[in-house]
């Protein structure tokens, strides 16, 4: 997907006003100071290699007392395969709408990641795997994220491998359950694991 122009943007929050002005220089900044990206535009401001992809495009029904209703449901993820990835959804009656705000979407849910070398047997000190086990759920869907010896790869499903590979991790095992064949479901679980490797502090960087 061809990225906007952002000469044509026009900060409506605060945080994008500071971007703009040069007071935030950086999206480390942003959730170092806990503050909360409601722009898109900001991401690709200070994330221009940032990359998407379209996991899943299905078309779903619902019906009301109008008659059955159509939609297209799309499942995106963004990422710039060094610490940051987001995945977002969208339903909306035209596929290619639905795409797009998907992926805006999964800029404003971007989130970082720790990465790290958490594994007994490789113990390189890289950037790798992830530092720690972490968890991730969504739905009926869970998944676990072991820290992984260079060189392995990522062990883990098709959606999880594009999520995982998007966050710049190259080397993982995983553990799943549950309804794994949803795979919206499966890959917000993954991102909810990446995104949990940031709420603990490993020794390493106390």
């Amino acid at each position: 997907m061809s990225r906007p122009i952002l000469d044509e943007w026009e900060p409506k929050t605060k945080l994008g006003k500071d971007v703009i002005e040069g007071k935030v220089t950086s999206i480390e900044e942003i959730f170092k100071q806990g503050r909360v990206i409601r722009e898109w535009q900001i991401v690709d401001f200070l994330l221009p290699n940032i990359d998407d992809h379209v996991l899943q495009i299905k078309l779903v029904q619902k019906m009301s007392r109008a008659g059955r209703k159509r939609q297209f449901r799309a499942t995106a993820v963004v990422g710039n395969k060094a610490g940051y990835v987001g995945v977002g959804e969208a339903k909306l009656k035209e596929a290619g709408p639905a795409i797009r705000k998907a992926i805006l979407n999964a800029k404003l849910n971007i989130a970082p990641v720790r990465r790290g070398c958490g594994s007994w047997e490789c113990n390189c000190g890289g950037n790798h795997s992830i530092p720690f086990k972490t968890r991730g759920s969504c739905g009926s869907v869970r998944v676990e994220l072991i820290p992984a010896p260079r060189g392995l790869g990522l062990a883990a499903g098709e959606v999880a491998k594009t999520v995982l590979s998007f966050a710049g991790i190259q080397d993982i095992w995983s553990r799943t359950s549950g309804q794994t064949s949803t795979t919206s479901n499966y890959a917000i679980a993954t991102f909810e694991a990446l995104k949990n490797t940031y709420k603990v502090l490993p020794p390493t960087e106390w």
